[in-house]
C-alpha cells in the first residue's frame, strides 16, 4: 500500500514486527487521537496475541461515530454515541467444542482462538455493556470459515440489539 502512495497508520509494534519503513508509514499511539481529513480517530489497545493490536473509534464532523474492533478477544472500553459498529465475531464456543469433539480442530487451536479472537458470546456481552441507542448498523467481521455460523450470528445479534446486522462477505 505504501508503494502505491497510501499512508499507513499503525502501531510501532506492527511496524517493528513487519520491518516497515518509509515516509508513508505513520506510527500512532493508543489513546492518542489524530486526524485524517474530516475524521478524528482514537486508537485504543485491544487484547490479541501480538504486540500493537488496536481498535479504532472514528468520529466525523457530521456526528457519526464508527467503532472498529477486530483481532481482539476482549475490549475493556465502553463507548457512547456510536452510529456504526464493525466488530469481529470469529467463532462460538459451541461450534468450537463440536469441532474439537469431531477432530476438526485441536484443543490447542480452540484455545488460541479463544485467547485471540472475539467469539459470539463475548461480542454479545460487549454489545450489552455499551450504549447502542444511536447505532444504525452493526457489521460482523472476521468470521472463521469453520468455527462460525453467519446466519446464527446475525440472528442472535439482531435479536439482542434490535439493530440491522450485516455479515461482511455476504
Amino acid at each position: 500500500m505504501a508503494k502505491a502512495g497510501i499512508d499507513i497508520y499503525t502501531s510501532t509494534g506492527t511496524i517493528d514486527a513487519l520491518g516497515m519503513a518509509g515516509h508513508r508509514i505513520k506510527p500512532i499511539e493508543p489513546l492518542k487521537q489524530f486526524e485524517i481529513g474530516t475524521w478524528a480517530i482514537l486508537p485504543f489497545p485491544t487484547e490479541h496475541d501480538c504486540d500493537g493490536s488496536m481498535g479504532f473509534l472514528l468520529a466525523n464532523q457530521a456526528g457519526e461515530k464508527l467503532l472498529f474492533i477486530t483481532d481482539s478477544f476482549y475490549c475493556k472500553y465502553l463507548f457512547n454515541g456510536i452510529t456504526h459498529l464493525m466488530i469481529e465475531t470469529n467463532h462460538s464456543y459451541e461450534i468450537l467444542n463440536q469441532n474439537v469433539e469431531a477432530g476438526i480442530i485441536t484443543q490447542a487451536q480452540k484455545n488460541r482462538l479463544i485467547q485471540s479472537h472475539f467469539g459470539l458470546e463475548n461480542v454479545k456481552k460487549f454489545l450489552q455493556a455499551n450504549d447502542l441507542s444511536k447505532v444504525k448498523e452493526i457489521y460482523l467481521l472476521h468470521l472463521s470459515e469453520g468455527n462460525s455460523d453467519a446466519e446464527l450470528f446475525k440472528r442472535e445479534v439482531q435479536e439482542l440489539t434490535g439493530k440491522p446486522v450485516i455479515v461482511a462477505g455476504e
